[in-house]
């Protein structure tokens, strides 16, 4: 594999009320296991910080099609409705 193909994205999914913070925990863990298992996913982790409003957000895909593939499958599923309009501050690396 070679690893300059790798696509990352990190940074944080920024919640400013209790309710957005209720529908991330609601909508997580069927977010992690089906990105998870998608065709090309090296690493998929998605942590709560110290403050409970903020969560750490790491992925790794092998190449921009998986990343890209990621991207469509998560934008139109439950976890998109679910977090729609929650602050993100995320880095891509790769593309």
């Amino acid at each position: 594999m070679d690893v300059n193909s790798e696509v990352t994205l990190t940074g944080t999914l920024i919640c400013t009320t209790e309710d957005e913070a209720a529908r991330v925990r609601t909508a997580l863990d069927t977010h992690i296991t089906l990105t998870r298992g998608e065709a090309g996913c090296l690493s998929f982790e998605v942590t709560q910080s110290e403050d409970p409003m903020i969560w750490s957000v790491s992925e790794r895909f092998i190449d921009a099609a998986a990343f890209e593939a990621h991207q469509a499958r998560a934008g139109a599923s439950d976890w998109a409705i679910q977090t729609k309009g929650i602050a993100r501050d995320y880095k891509v690396s790769g593309l």
